[in-house]
């Protein structure tokens, strides 16, 4: 499956594509050849699974690229985002960033070392709580994360280009529900502290 998968050319020779006249994809292929060996079988999760799987890595290449070209990771750019999500001051704790980005304690802090040596953010004491610890975008990080921001969406936007706005939409509704079936969406806006 994944040979097809890393060269989607392979799909184009016709052999088990979706139809007469349809375009298919490497998914079709693998399904059909599954329909002929295992017609016991419902094979169809792979026609979602695999083809996530596949658009997974197409956004990992155009988010790698887009970063980069701001001097950015996406795991930078996603801990900028939520400072600057959370308005002024633009100040998170590492626990609510951590949250936000479903990462470990030791991840994030791994992320807030390299953002704090380039200058993007600052660590200090909460003046409201002086025991706790927080994260504060700098005027750098916010200049960067602005520069990058719409280059990002452009981007995405070019990603989603094949799709209607009503697919969209639609899209991003049935993937909201699989990921909340699965129990994988954290609730909301981060608790800022």
């Amino acid at each position: 499956m994944s040979d097809l998968l890393d060269d989607p050319s392979r799909a184009q020779d016709g052999e088990g594509a979706a139809g007469e006249g349809a375009a298919g994809d490497a998914m079709d292929v693998i399904l059909a050849q599954w329909a002929q060996e295992r017609p016991d079988l419902d094979c169809s999760p792979m026609g979602v699974i695999g083809r996530i799987s596949q658009l997974q890595r197409e956004v990992f290449l155009a988010q790698r690229a887009t970063f980069a070209r701001h001097g950015l990771d996406a795991p930078s750019f996603d801990v900028l985002a939520a400072l600057r999500r959370a308005g002024e001051p633009y100040q998170l704790t590492p626990t609510a960033l951590m949250r936000t980005a479903l990462v470990t304690s030791g991840a994030i802090t791994q992320r807030l070392d390299r953002l704090e040596e380039k200058g993007l953010i600052t660590r200090g004491r909460s003046e409201a709580d002086g025991r706790a610890v927080v994260v504060t975008l700098t005027d750098a990080g916010r200049t960067a994360l602005d520069a990058a921001l719409p280059d990002h969406l452009d981007t995405e936007h070019g990603m989603l280009a094949a799709l209607s706005p009503e697919e969209r939409t639609l899209l991003a509704d049935l993937l909201r529900r699989w990921l909340i079936s699965l129990g994988r969406v954290p609730g909301g806006t981060p608790d800022p502290s």
